[in-house]
């Protein structure tokens, strides 16, 4: 439990800081289901336009402290990969 004033105030910032950061992984995940649903249905057109709202959304994250960069760019170059296999099958 924290003791001090500094040590209080940090864990009531910490707590509201958790809660801003949860909804907004929850946001890029929901944009990363919709990529991953349009992969797997099959539809190149669908699958593009999903990964085209996704990519800012997932650099955004990266900006506001949610993911590091090169797990962004990962997650980015292993979903575009797949959706260009998909457009060229």
């Amino acid at each position: 439990m924290a003791n001090t004033p500094q040590s209080q105030k940090r864990a009531r910032q910490t707590e509201r800081r958790t809660e801003v950061n949860k909804a907004r992984r929850s946001r890029i995940r929901t944009f990363l289901r919709k990529v991953e649903e349009a992969i797997a249905s099959g539809d190149a057109d669908v699958a593009r336009e999903a990964l085209k709202a996704a990519q800012p959304e997932l650099m955004r994250g990266v900006t506001k402290g949610v993911y590091h960069k090169n797990t962004a760019s990962r997650k980015i170059s292993r979903l575009s990969s797949r959706v260009k296999a998909l457009t060229n099958a």
